[in-house]
């Protein structure tokens, strides 16, 4: 368990000293580091090692250095009425684990209409293959970071428009809480996906925890759920995670709508897009169709007591890590497809045990991290604690 996704309730223990860093993923891990663009980076690549991990340096822009008409990356806190429910940052000071099944768990115009747009790209001849894959980890609410991440890989232009051709690119969830706009996160994704069809490709994005969380607060306020941790509730559940208020008073019936029909799981070119590392995905369905299919008419028909358990079950973590972490990934690989499993929710720091050292300095996240044997890639960077928002294109090798 980590202090990023906790429930509200008597029996969650204090924060107190954490128990020694879990390092079972290290031997086995390593950072991907893309091939190198003609004319080179234009400074040494370097190398370390950390556990028996490779850490592969990848060029990142710092500050001084962020795409013209974006700003630099800023202090990032929590929201000040959750402030109390964190540990302090550059602290081990991290909650223990829970006895419970349940995982522990911030005026405003109308949405942005995205502006008139004509496309210069041709529409793709039949037969013609797909464009490039790309995926993008968990952003929550960090827009400036998600335009600044897409630009620097040619995905969107100056102005914030699809500029990528028939590219392909999937979102695996995670777009509200904790950061400052994530109703701006929303309305920027549904934008790039007319784009993107526009011009031949599309944009997609999958269902994550927080999404069923922020639905949840929206939909059930505070009506009580069945929680083994206690008597809970959706909303005081997501003001814990970090929700900002106006998300909620921003959120629209669309946005609504269109967060509702996300799919939790896909496949594209062998890779098993997750947002989050857990099997529970199995207890959905057994096939692709059948899990979303599921998720679906959970949105749709069950109560609030049914909500609370997919939110619960898709809040778990950590299943590809660690001895037996190569077969979590061959169980999710043997019934839906694939040789890869591509996630987000799990920030690399925790995966890695690479947090905030003691003197503060944030840690650090070259890229996409590679484990399991390499049979699962993590893309969540930890940009809620000051690593990165992490977009890729696959596949990694």
């Amino acid at each position: 368990m980590t202090p990023e996704d906790r429930l509200p309730g008597p029996e969650l223990p204090e924060p107190g000293p954490s128990q020694p860093q879990d390092l079972d993923v290290l031997p086995y891990g390593s950072y991907y580091e893309p091939p190198e663009p003609p004319g080179g980076y234009g400074y040494d690549a370097t190398y370390s090692g950390y556990g028996g991990a490779r850490f592969l340096e990848q060029h990142w822009p710092t500050a001084s250095q962020a795409p013209v008409g974006y700003p630099a990356e800023g202090v990032r806190e929590y929201p000040a009425e959750a402030a109390a429910e964190y540990p302090t940052e550059g602290t081990a000071e991290y909650p223990a684990a829970a006895d419970s099944d349940d995982p522990p768990t911030m005026e405003l115009a109308q949405p942005v209409t995205p502006e008139e747009v004509h496309y210069p790209y041709p529409q793709p001849e039949p037969g013609e293959a797909p464009g490039p894959l790309y995926v993008v980890g968990d952003v929550h609410g960090y827009l400036d970071e998600l335009l600044a991440a897409l630009h620097q890989k040619g995905l969107i232009d100056d102005q914030g428009h699809w500029s990528a051709g028939r590219s392909r690119l999937w979102f695996l969830g995670d777009f509200t809480d904790r950061g400052p706009d994530g109703i701006g996160v929303i309305d920027l994704v549904m934008q790039l996906a007319a784009e993107a069809a526009a011009a031949g490709g599309y944009c997609r994005a999958l269902m994550g925890n927080h999404e069923l969380l922020f639905l949840g607060a929206a939909r059930y306020g505070d009506e009580p759920v069945q929680s083994t941790a206690g008597t809970a509730s959706f909303l005081a559940a997501w003001r814990l995670n970090g929700g900002q208020q106006s998300d909620l008073e921003r959120l629209q019936s669309h946005h609504v709508s269109w967060l509702s029909r996300l799919p939790a799981i896909a496949l594209e070119d062998g890779h098993l897009l997750l947002h989050s590392d857990t099997t529970a995905y199995l207890e959905y369905g057994a096939s692709l169709d059948d899990v979303n299919e599921a998720v679906h008419r959970l949105l749709a028909d069950e109560g609030a007591d049914e909500w609370w358990d997919a939110f619960r079950r898709f809040t778990k973590r950590f299943a590809f890590r660690g001895p037996a972490g190569a077969q979590a990934v061959h169980e999710l690989l043997g019934a839906y497809g694939g040789h890869r499993v591509v996630h987000g929710h799990s920030p690399i720091p925790y995966l890695t045990g690479s947090t905030h050292a003691e003197d503060g300095v944030p840690p650090h996240v070259p890229g996409p991290y590679i484990y399991a044997d390499e049979l699962a890639v993590a893309m969540d960077g930890g940009v809620t604690m000051e690593g990165r928002l992490l977009v890729a294109r696959l596949p990694l090798d």
